[in-house]
């Protein structure tokens, strides 16, 4: 089973611009499986703002062979030193929900989880165009759920144009968030995401849909000035 990162930095334009345009190669990274590199969003922002699309935050997911993996990428590769600036999670896969090419050979799930440990879950899709409006419509309702809930230590969305959005959040505990999921909880609006998940049943916002859960394993470096995001794994 291979080992995930999800990393966050302040970055140059052009730095991000690269990644999005010429992401890191398996063949060229030794032990990279898989990567995702993508402009960071503030969840629930305006369309058109400096927060929906900020340029200068990088964000990259990524599947390693393992540590030492992670560990050589940060060091010797010109956009690994970019990230080793910023703050990074390492995680153990716990569960996939859908399928999104190049992580849909993970298993269902890996067995038990603990419902009161620290969880993170990424999510990833590929857009269809066509259903940007709807996919906005019903998404923002839910970005301010998750953005807002006390139980999120950090949350934020992703993309890389045109198509391809993400989101990533940090919970203080799996029962915290599997219950946002299914609306429960005296949360204002605690429906948003149920409702949501019904409407996408009804007609697909994307050609390619998935929620990665993971166990967090350590933390690394800071984020907009903070540390000890991960409970437990600062």
């Amino acid at each position: 089973m291979p080992i995930f990162s999800f990393h966050l930095a302040r970055t140059t334009l052009a730095t991000t611009a690269a990644a999005l345009l010429r992401p890191p190669v398996t063949r060229r990274v030794t032990g990279l499986r898989r990567v995702e590199c993508m402009a960071v969003m503030a969840l629930g922002s305006p369309l058109v703002s400096s927060a929906r699309f900020q340029a200068r935050n990088l964000a990259v997911f990524a599947a390693w062979d393992d540590e030492h993996a992670i560990d050589r990428f940060l060091v010797d590769d010109p956009l690994g030193r970019a990230l080793a600036a910023g703050w990074h999670v390492r995680m153990e896969f716990l569960r996939r929900w859908g399928r999104v090419s190049g992580f849909d050979d993970l298993p269902a799930n890996v067995g038990h989880e603990d419902a009161d440990a620290p969880v993170v879950a990424v999510t990833l899709a590929r857009l269809k165009l066509p259903e940007v409006p709807r996919f906005i419509r019903w998404g923002r309702p839910v970005e301010e759920l998750v953005r807002d809930h006390s139980a999120t230590t950090l949350a934020l969305a992703a993309m890389r144009p045109p198509r391809t959005v993400g989101t990533f959040s940090v919970w203080r505990s799996l029962r915290e968030m599997t219950d946002m999921v299914r609306g429960r909880g005296s949360v204002a609006g605690a429906h948003r995401h149920a409702a949501a998940m019904e409407e996408r049943k009804r007609r697909d916002f994307h050609h390619q849909f998935t929620t990665l859960r993971f166990h967090p394993l350590s933390e690394h470096g800071a984020w907009d000035g903070r540390t000890g995001i991960v409970p437990g794994r600062g």
